[in-house]
Parts: structure tokens; C-alpha cells; sequence
């Protein structure tokens, strides 16, 4: 046996420990307890953060979670997936981030869920970023206060509650009474008036035939182009029902922010708030009001404050916002509505009975009210509807008693007149908006005493009548005058003088 040299070899261990590198990391990790009605309860994930995606391993793969419940020995994460193939005992990692989805110009023309998956069979959506489902809204300093137009397309609106780029305006109403149509018409009229307004139409628990409907028709009207829309049924998990507004606005503020414009339409967040409320008693949280949770005007507020018109140094994009809320038999006193007319900066209030006397849009008057679009208002529609509200709500106050009684004066004679040729002209079918010129010209002769004549079942004839004739002979005055900028007296002559032409040939 040969002499072993001691110092020779403790010199080849230390310099083999200290070239060996070990690859390892730390990873948390839990077990799934239970689960049940897309709920699953993990023990072990003690330094889990509120929100954060977790992945729980199952013979079938990874299902995806997020912690909404974050409590001493356990947390209740929420589903993103099916519940079936995930079982007690399942082993839970931790990812380290938070909910994410996929954000550009790729997304527009595209159907996708609320984590940005395609739904209409396109292929794969490649995008180089992605948003923050959950952000904060802008700060003050970042913001400027809402001066641009955003034009719907429909009289009653832009005359009377008038919405700019940045706000927030409610549309609210029992169902069946028109409220995705006004938003529809919207989108159709950026894209016919070349706004470059991007549209992001997200449907909460909608019937994906009704879905399919307002796709098919966005393609006809060539809207397609320029609307992402994000889409979730009844049928799917009430987490993705949750997420749905939230990614959403995510798509829609990378428009926002890279100094664009866009629109969001929420339909409906009554579904939402309902999803929202399930998610909470499965996760054993205190109902209060309505079985509603402590924190759903949170809910809501923290969505809706991420519409904001930013102030020039941060590009002067917008994102602006048509909430869409179904009430009961026309109570808007309940718990939903009143918190989200409370965050908005106005409210469109959708009548049945108008609705079903024929007035659509059926915008009440008396209840409908924009907080900040006047300031908004193109110069060329505030000059002529700056009493047209006023008008119409004498005329329905009047209206009621003047069944009841036959002598009546001759003012509330003329009032009853012209307000009843105000309401017929107010009247305008789905999927036809107008331009600013249109509604201009068409105010200007209503409010003159040439259309009084005219028989009030044939205003809508004598409205097409007059826009034909002014687009034939004027077609440069009227260009000029849909900029928006206050009618001329040279312009507003050659509107008296069509109206009165045009009148003789209605008269009785």
C-alpha cells in the first residue's frame, strides 16, 4: 500500500467543491384542501400576494388560479378553468405575478376572452406587450378635464346629454328597452364620421347568439376593423365573468396611453356585480345589502376611474366609457344602480313606456343628464339645442294635463305643436347616426315656425326631404358645417330657406 499524500488530496477537494455549481431554487408550495364550484382552498401558501396567479398541477395539466381570500393558514383562490379535474391533495405553486393579458394594435378585429384566448377561430393573436388586468387609474396630475366631443350618431344624445372623450355616462334602463342598440350606433358612427375612436365592446354573461348578431353587424358596417371584443357567456366560469371588464380595459388603455382615443362599452355590469357577488359567498365572505358584498361600489369604482381623458404631457389620449346598467321595472333607486350613478359622470335613463309608444331612442328627459359633455359640445350643435331640452319637458308636463282639458291658450297650443314635431323628429332608427350637419340642419328648421305647418306623422318624410335637398345644392356649406364649428348666418338662411321649400310640399 503506497503512502497517501494528505495534502495533495484534501488540495483536489477543495478545488472540486468549489468548481461544483448547483442548480437549484425555492419554490412555496401547497396543497389544494378542498375545491368546489370553482373555488379551490390551498394550505402552505403563506407568502401568496391578493391577486396573484397560482398553478395547481392535475393529471390533465396546469389550472390556473388567482388569490382573492389571503388568511392565516389558507387561501381561497378562484378558478380560471374547470373545476373537475383539479382534486384535493393537488400540489400549488406560486407564479409571482399577477393577472395579465395580451394588449395592442393586434387585437382589433379580433374576438377573445377576458385572458385575451381567440374565440373566432383566426388563428393565434401575437402581440409584443402586455397589460395589467388590475391597474390603477390615473392621478389627477395626469389628467385634463374632458373638452372633446365624442359624437354618438343620435340627436337626442349629442343635443341633450352630451358625452366627451374621457367621461363616464351610464345608460340604464329595464331590459328590452335599447340599450346596447345606443351603444352600437355609437361605434358605427366613429367609424362612419373616421373619429379613429378604437372600440372595445365587452359582452358579461350575454347569449353568445346575441353576440354573434352584434359581430355580424359591426362587419357589414365595416366597424370591425377598429373594435376589439371581448366576449363571455352564462354558460362560462363566474371568474372569467369578473375578469371580463377588467381585461378589457387593459386592451383599451394601451389606445389610452400611446395617444389614441377609445371606447369602452360594458355590457352589462349588472351581470358583473351578480358574478362578482357569487364568487364572494363561495369564498365565505359577509353579504350585506342584496346579498351583495361590503366592497361592490369598489367593485365598480376602481374599473370605471380607469377611463380618464390624460393631460397633453402624457399624450392627450382617452379612454371613455359607456357602462350599461338593466334595472327592475324601472327602479333605479336599487343598490346597483345607484352606486354606479354615483361613479359616472351622467346617466342616458331608458323609458319602457316611451319605448313602447314608439320613442326611440327612448331617452327620458327628465331623468337623462351628461355632467361634464356640455362643456364637449361642438359650438355647432350647443347654439341650436340650447333650449331644446327645456322645450321637451314643458311639452311632456303640458302633454299630460292637456288631456283633461280642451281650451287652451295659444302659447300652450304652440308649445304642444312644436314639441310634438320635436319628439317625432327625435325619433331615429337603429343603425342609422347622423352627422353634426345633419343634426344641425334638421334642429334649425324644426325650432323655426316653417316645419309647424308640416302634419307631425309626415316630419320624418320632410326631415329626409330637407337633408336630401341641402346635400344636392349646399354639399360645401354642409362639409363645413359638420366640423362642428357655429352655424353662419349665410348657412343658417340657406337651412330656413330649404325648410321653408320643402314645408309647402307637407302642408295640409
Amino acid at each position: 500500500m503506497s503512502d497517501i499524500n494528505v495534502k495533495e488530496l484534501s488540495k483536489e477537494i477543495e478545488s472540486a467543491v468549489t468548481s461544483l455549481t448547483v442548480a437549484g431554487e425555492l419554490n412555496s408550495t401547497g396543497i389544494v384542501t378542498r375545491v368546489g364550484d370553482g373555488v379551490a382552498w390551498i394550505y402552505g401558501l403563506s407568502d401568496c400576494g391578493f391577486n396573484e396567479v397560482v398553478k395547481i398541477e392535475t393529471e390533465h395539466g396546469i389550472v390556473e388560479a388567482f388569490a382573492l381570500n389571503l388568511m392565516e393558514d389558507e387561501i381561497g383562490a378562484v378558478l380560471l378553468g374547470e373545476d373537475r379535474y383539479v382534486m384535493a391533495g393537488a400540489r400549488v405553486t406560486l407564479s409571482g405575478a399577477v393577472l395579465s393579458v395580451p394588449v395592442g394594435k393586434e387585437m382589433l378585429g379580433r374576438v377573445v376572452d377576458p385572458l385575451g384566448r381567440p374565440l373566432d377561430g383566426k388563428g393565434p393573436i401575437k402581440t409584443a406587450q402586455t397589460g395589467l388586468v388590475e391597474r390603477d387609474a390615473p392621478g389627477v396630475i395626469s389628467r385634463k378635464s374632458v373638452h372633446e366631443p365624442l359624437m354618438t350618431g343620435l340627436m337626442a344624445i349629442d343635443t341633450m346629454v352630451p358625452i366627451g372623450r374621457g367621461q363616464r355616462e351610464l345608460i340604464i334602463g329595464d331590459r328590452q328597452t335599447g340599450k346596447t342598440a345606443i351603444a352600437i350606433d355609437t361605434m358605427i358612427n366613429q367609424a362612419r364620421q373616421n373619429t379613429g375612436v378604437v372600440n372595445v365592446y365587452v359582452a358579461i354573461g350575454q347569449k353568445l347568439s346575441k353576440v354573434a348578431r352584434i359581430i355580424s353587424r359591426l362587419e357589414e358596417e365595416g366597424v370591425m376593423d377598429q373594435t376589439i371584443v371581448v366576449a363571455t357567456s352564462p354558460s362560462d366560469p363566474a371568474s372569467l365573468l369578473y375578469l371580463a371588464p377588467y381585461a378589457a380595459t387593459a386592451m383599451g388603455e394601451y389606445f389610452r396611453d400611446n395617444k389614441q382615443h377609445a371606447l369602452m362599452i360594458y355590457d352589462d355590469l349588472t351581470k358583473h356585480a351578480v358574478a362578482y357577488r357569487q364568487m364572494s359567498l363561495l369564498l365565505r365572505r359577509p353579504p350585506g345589502r342584496e346579498a351583495y358584498p361590503g366592497d361592490v361600489f369598489y367593485l365598480h369604482s376602481r374599473l370605471l376611474e380607469r377611463a380618464a381623458k390624460l393631460s397633453d404631457d402624457l399624450g392627450g389620449g382617452s379612454l371613455t366609457a359607456l357602462p350599461i346598467i338593466e334595472t327592475q321595472a324601472g327602479d333605479i333607486s336599487a343598490y346597483i344602480p345607484t352606486n354606479v350613478i354615483s361613479i359616472t359622470d351622467g346617466q342616458i335613463f331608458l323609458e319602457t313606456d316611451l319605448f313602447y309608444q314608439g320613442v326611440r331612442p327612448a331617452i327620458s328627459v327628465g331623468l337623462s343628464v351628461s355632467r361634464v359633455g356640455g362643456s364637449a359640445q361642438t359650438k355647432a350643435v350647443k347654439t341650436v339645442s340650447g333650449t331644446l331640452r327645456l322645450n321637451l319637458a314643458q311639452y311632456r308636463e303640458l302633454a299630460a294635463f292637456a288631456q283633461f282639458g280642451s281650451d287652451l291658450d295659444k302659447e300652450t297650443q304652440t308649445t304642444l305643436s312644436r314639441g310634438a314635431r320635436l319628439t317625432e323628429l327625435l325619433k331615429q332608427p337603429q343603425y342609422q347616426p347622423m352627422g353634426v350637419w345633419e343634426q344641425v340642419s334638421s334642429l334649425i328648421a324644426a325650432q323655426s315656425d316653417h316645419f309647424d305647418r308640416v302634419p307631425v306623422h309626415m316630419i320624418k318624410d320632410a326631415q329626409a326631404a330637407l337633408l336630401t335637398e341641402l346635400w344636392s345644392e349646399h354639399k360645401d356649406d354642409m362639409r363645413e358645417l359638420n366640423k362642428g364649428d357655429k352655424p353662419t348666418d349665410v348657412v343658417t338662411a340657406l337651412v330656413l330657406a330649404a325648410a321653408k321649400k320643402i314645408s309647402k310640399g307637407f302642408e295640409d
